[in-house]
Formats: structure tokens, C-alpha cells, sequence
């Protein structure tokens, strides 16, 4: 495999349909990309979260492109700030997900790239939702602090590789995940904890360590077309 330049890539602005609504998202397209990431967070760290635009640069190095979205409308995240129902209704955050997978294979840039998904908090849970519901269209999945065991009954059906990374200070979320483990129907998984990261992995150090995982495991199930993580 080779490694990418680490230039900086270019973002375009986006509107993806999805689930019966438009979701405004940011589409990042290294030269010669291997595979598409999507990212799925449930409210309030969608395409401009600081965390997940981190991770998508050091995809982009490697020659992944990402698709970071916000799955919740602007009135919707306004009411989810209210309430908190809206980031763990798992079914609808999947949902979106399955549209914006349709999108990428329907977006002439994105069409021929396999398509991984990059999910934190509930996103996590979603995004095995959404792997499940959509096997053969999603060839990785890899959750940052997620909460895999919201996937529930689908979690069988979740074949394609996925990694589950969780911060070794998040004691409960590190159960859950194990619990998850256990139940995901993916032949290749595995769960990885960080040692010293909590549950946004805002210690020195430790979301770079997510971002080498993540690219080391997309690079692997993407394609050879993707590139190897230089850090």
C-alpha cells in the first residue's frame, strides 16, 4: 500500500437527502481514495465537530475520503438540546445512515469507492444498525466511545469488520462494549482500549491514537486502494 501526502483536503459543502429530509454534510476526496467514510454521532458533534474533523484529516492522509454529516436537522438538534430523545433513537439515526449511504453510491465522485462507517456515542450503535440493515454496502465500521449495545437485535446481522475503540478511564462503556463484542455477528472484530483516555479521548495523545486504529482498520477492509497511516 502507499502512503498519501499529508496535503490538507479540501471540503465541499454538501446536501445529502436522507430518511425524508436533507442533511447538510461536508465531502472530503483525497486524489486517488480507496474508500468513503462516513461519520455518525447522534446530536450535537456532527460535521463540525472538532474530534471528528481530527480523525477525518488523518483519513485523508491515507487516501480515505469522509463524509461528515449532522443526522439531525438544525430544528431537530434544537429540540434533541432540550430533550436528549433524538441522539438515542437508534432507528432513525440509522436511517439516515442507510439514505446517506444510498447517496455516496448514487454521487458520481463517491459511486465506485466501498463505503466504511466512523461512529461515536450513539453513533456507534447506529452505525451497526445501519451495517446490518445494508450488508454488502458497508465494508468496515469503526466505533469511537460508542455505544455498540444500543444496536440490539441487530448486532447478529453486523457482519462486516468492525473495531471498537473505548477510552480505559470509561469503566462502564468499556462493559458495554465487551457485552457487544460478544454478540456482534462480524467474523473479524475486535475491541482495542486506550489506555489513559476517557470518553472523548481529550487526553494528550489518545485521539491520535483513535485516528491511527481507524485508519489502520479502514486501510485494511476498504480496498487496496487505501493507504497506510504514517501518524
Amino acid at each position: 500500500m502507499t502512503t498519501h501526502a499529508a496535503s490538507p483536503t479540501a471540503d465541499e459543502a454538501v446536501r445529502v437527502e436522507a430518511g425524508g429530509v436533507v442533511l447538510e454534510g461536508a465531502l472530503g476526496i483525497p486524489a486517488g481514495s480507496g474508500g468513503v467514510v462516513l461519520f455518525a454521532h447522534g446530536s450535537g458533534s456532527g460535521r463540525h465537530s472538532p474530534r471528528n474533523r481530527f480523525v477525518a484529516r488523518r483519513l485523508h492522509a491515507t487516501g480515505l475520503a469522509t463524509l461528515l454529516i449532522d443526522l439531525l436537522t438544525a430544528a431537530e438538534e434544537r429540540a434533541d438540546a432540550r430533550t436528549g430523545h433524538l441522539r438515542f433513537d437508534i432507528g432513525l439515526l440509522a436511517d439516515r445512515l442507510c439514505g446517506a449511504i444510498e447517496w455516496l453510491a448514487g454521487h458520481p465522485p463517491t459511486r465506485e469507492l466501498q463505503v466504511g462507517l466512523f461512529g461515536a456515542s450513539t453513533g456507534g450503535g447506529a452505525s451497526l444498525v445501519a451495517a446490518a440493515r445494508e450488508p454488502g454496502k458497508v465494508g468496515a465500521v469503526v466505533s469511537r466511545g460508542g455505544r455498540p449495545d444500543l444496536a440490539g437485535a441487530a448486532l447478529p446481522a453486523a457482519r462486516c469488520p468492525t473495531l471498537l475503540i473505548v477510552g480505559g478511564d470509561d469503566g462502564v462503556v468499556i462493559d458495554l462494549n465487551g457485552a457487544a463484542l460478544e454478540r456482534l455477528g462480524a467474523p473479524v472484530k475486535e475491541l482495542v482500549i486506550v489506555p489513559g483516555a476517557g470518553h472523548l479521548f481529550e487526553e494528550p495523545g489518545t485521539l491520535d491514537e483513535v485516528a491511527r486504529l481507524a485508519a489502520e482498520w479502514f486501510s485494511r477492509h476498504l480496498g487496496a486502494g487505501a493507504g497506510t497511516y504514517a501518524g
